[in-house]
């Protein structure tokens, strides 16, 4: 037996005993407020239930009954169907009961019979009210995990590429020892095809081992920030550029492409660790547009507009003078996992993963492009304590 509720918003109740009478009253009494099911009895609730997983919110049910009685329901619900919010109506109000019903059943309320129609209102407004509440916690968990298992991968493919390259490093030097050659007196030798080969491998080594003990610090400092009572950190703009320009792990000449102008520095919120990694995206990406260019130019630029009746908005922009990106391809780019280097390794997610942390924080992506002309990514943020308003996070 169900009953249509008259409010949107209205949760179903599934209310249990093995005397019609009182199903048919509870149904009546209280369908003007709320969607009501129905059950004779412990196996029968169960078979609803199941049936109806995603519309019960709360489970009203008789204590005396017969075959199967009511903590016993109480007991499947709550291994079973955990959302449920437990109520327990009962005309034998022993202290045993009340105190099983608590400690087994971990219902909600007790409710003495006969029932009161007000304080049974009363009682499920509360149970749904508690039922959203904890909705809302599990979305919100559902969410930071899925964020936490989607940064991670990432986090996972970002030091991938140098700790690969660093391998290869290794590799090459391993293959240019020449232990025959060695005085005897701990001198080791390597052959050269160029003079300064071997160092230069060293030290690109070094600095790609440095770039990847640089993101997993931050990661662990950003876990640290987040437990429970801890002050919200913010960053600033300016000092995430300045540590990716000394922590990044340029490539021969690339360090020299790329310039900065951080005159308007303005403050971030959210956690230092993804913002890092998204200028290390975006770096990245350019820094492969710009192979084979003339003249390789990468300008990364803070600034703000304040637009006749708008907000202000502060920005960062990344500027290239690279082979630009094709309008099909720029289309696509940040709502779909498209790339044009996936023989090298690529996977679309780079600039996903970037919006979704922008937009976190309230801010915003935009990539401007065209081909043989460069291309121009800018992070749109709001001033800081209006972004602190975001509902979003990461």
């Amino acid at each position: 037996m169900s009953f249509s509720p008259i409010s949107e918003e209205a949760l179903t109740i599934l209310f249990v005993d093995d005397e019609p009478q009182s199903c048919k009253w509870f149904a009546r009494m209280l369908a003007d407020e709320f969607t009501i099911l129905t059950a004779g009895g412990v196996n029968e609730a169960l078979a609803v239930l199941r049936e109806h997983e995603q519309e019960v919110a709360v489970l009203v049910t008789d204590y005396r009954m017969p075959e199967r009685d009511g903590m016993e329901l109480l007991q499947a619900a709550r291994r079973e169907h955990r959302h449920l919010v437990r109520l327990l109506a009962t005309a034998y109000a022993e202290k045993e009961v009340a105190i099983a019903a608590v400690n087994q059943g971990q219902v909600f309320r007790i409710l003495e019979k006969p029932l009161d129609e007000a304080q049974t209102r009363a009682a499920l407004r509360e149970a749904l009210a508690l039922h959203r509440r904890q909705a809302q916690e599990r979305a919100l968990h559902e969410s930071r995990v899925l964020a936490m298992r989607e940064t991670l991968g990432f986090l996972a493919h970002e030091l991938n590429t140098p700790l690969t390259t660093i391998r290869g490093y290794m590799a090459g030097l391993k293959d240019r020892h020449q232990p025959g050659a060695a005085p005897g007196d701990g001198t080791v030798v390597f052959s050269e095809r160029r003079p300064g080969e071997v160092m230069a491998a060293l030290e690109a080594a070094e600095r790609r081992a440095l770039y990847c003990q640089s993101l997993v610090s931050t990661f662990v400092q950003s876990a640290r920030d987040a437990y429970p009572g801890a002050v919200a950190p913010t960053v600033s703009a300016g000092s995430l550029v300045t540590a990716l320009l000394d922590e990044f792990p340029f490539e021969g000449e690339e360090r020299s492409w790329v310039s900065s102008q951080l005159g308007e520095d303005f403050l971030l919120p959210g956690r230092r660790d993804l913002l890092y990694l998204v200028l290390c995206t975006l770096t990245k990406n350019a820094l492969l547009a710009l192979k084979g260019i003339a003249r390789p130019s990468l300008q990364i630029v803070l600034g703000s507009d304040a637009p006749a009746g708008g907000p202000a908005k502060s920005w960062m922009r990344f500027v290239d003078n690279g082979h630009g990106i094709a309008p099909d391809i720029l289309a696509k780019l940040t709502r779909e996992p498209v790339t044009t280097r996936a023989h090298s390794g690529g996977n679309g997610m780079g600039l996903m993963f970037c919006r979704r942390v922008v937009q976190s924080i309230s801010g915003a992506i935009e990539i401007a492009s065209e081909l043989g002309r460069g291309t121009t990514v800018s992070l749109y943020f709001q001033p800081l304590k209006e972004a602190a308003l975001g509902t979003d996070r990461v």
